[in-house]
């Protein structure tokens, strides 16, 4: 049975929910003129990266991606499984630490940061052991709840928009990309490359066209232009330069007086949140599957708690958000992996599965 629209639903929940809060930041840190050339960029390597893995993993269908190196070998699927994992418990770490950070920042100030963490990770922990299928269902039901007022406060938050701040459209960095290589925009791909590599480790019962999440994922650069230009417009680059999440930051500007709600950030932060708490289930259910495929005497419930904990007790290592920071930065080799070596891998070996079932007799 296709079930590409559920698999594009959670797609987008789980692109959406990274894009708003760090990537601005990232962005608007690379380079002083010509945002969009960073974002088209990033967005181009990414929609690129995505059709090379869906090509790959719809040549060795029904396969995913550990059986699919498994066929190779034992200590191949090892040896390129092992970062894998690492990059995706780096990834929960990261998560964890950072949102509930902004969290206590934004409207939490009062609650301790072990209970913001302890809740992501419990939630997470519960949905990631219903199975796969029934994160896409929750997708499927956060959102129709969700994505309705999302695009509204999209559409509200230019209501402070100096159409000035765009100009100029573009400088000798933008240009040139010679912010590709800088420590802020090798950051920003977090919000990229993340989001993808679930579609390689769904199983066969969940099938989708790789045609369609191609093509659905074209329709996530608005919300990144969005991310990036709305408080560009609105507070101008040398003030949303000063700001740690931007985006968030101008959407606290927003006064809509017929709103149920007194201040629209709040809502639009538990949604997104919604959003980031459905990303890590997704990345933790990944992370177990490879953990369970390396160590079959671990049962499923077991070695979820066992993760849970062993990632709370980093987190709380964690001191500061300077911490937080370095993290992410310790993250761009793994991150880098996961992009490009993954995905040519995949293209590869399913490239060769498919001439070698063609020619079989």
């Amino acid at each position: 049975m296709d079930k590409s629209r559920q698999t594009i639903v959670m797609f987008w929940i789980v692109h959406v929910g990274l894009i708003f809060f760090l990537y601005p930041a990232d962005i608007i840190g690379s380079l002083s003129v010509g945002h969009w050339s960073a974002v088209l960029l990033g967005f181009i390597i990414h929609v690129s990266l995505v059709a090379l893995y869906t090509k790959g993993l719809s040549y060795c269908a029904p396969l995913n991606v550990i059986d699919l190196f498994q066929r190779v070998g034992r200590l191949f699927a090892f040896a390129m499984l092992l970062p894998l994992a690492v990059y995706f418990v780096l990834i929960i770490i990261i998560t964890v630490r950072a949102y509930a950070e902004i969290v206590t920042v934004i409207f939490l100030g009062n609650t301790p940061l072990w209970t913001i963490m302890l809740l992501f990770l419990a939630v997470s922990v519960f949905i990631c052991q219903l199975g796969v299928e029934s994160i896409f269902r929750t997708g499927i039901l956060i959102a129709l709840l969700f994505f309705p007022f999302l695009i509204l406060v999209l559409i509200l938050s230019f209501q402070n928009a100096d159409w000035h701040y765009l100009l100029p459209l573009m400088d000798r960095d933008a240009a040139t990309f010679a912010y590709a290589l800088r420590r802020p925009f090798l950051k920003s791909l977090f919000a990229f490359i993340g989001g993808f590599l679930f579609l390689g480790f769904i199983p066969s019962r969940v099938s989708y066209q790789s045609r369609k999440i191609v093509y659905a994922s074209l329709g996530l650069l608005p919300f990144f232009l969005a991310s990036v230009y709305i408080p560009l417009l609105t507070f101008g680059e040398n003030t949303a330069s000063k700001f740690p999440f931007p985006f968030i930051m101008a959407v606290d500007t927003v006064d809509v007086s017929w709103l149920m709600f007194d201040r629209v950030t709040m809502f639009f932060m538990i949604s997104l949140l919604c959003f980031v708490i459905l990303f890590l289930s997704l990345v933790m259910w990944m992370t177990l599957l490879l953990l369970k495929r390396g160590m079959p005497a671990l049962k499923a419930p077991t070695a979820g708690l066992l993760l849970a904990a062993a990632i709370y007790i980093v987190c709380l290592l964690v001191p500061n958000w300077n911490a937080v920071e370095r993290l992410m930065w310790w993250n761009t080799v793994p991150r880098l992996y996961a992009a490009f070596v993954i995905p040519l891998a995949v293209f590869a070996l399913g490239l060769r599965h498919r001439r070698r079932e063609t020619v079989r007799p």
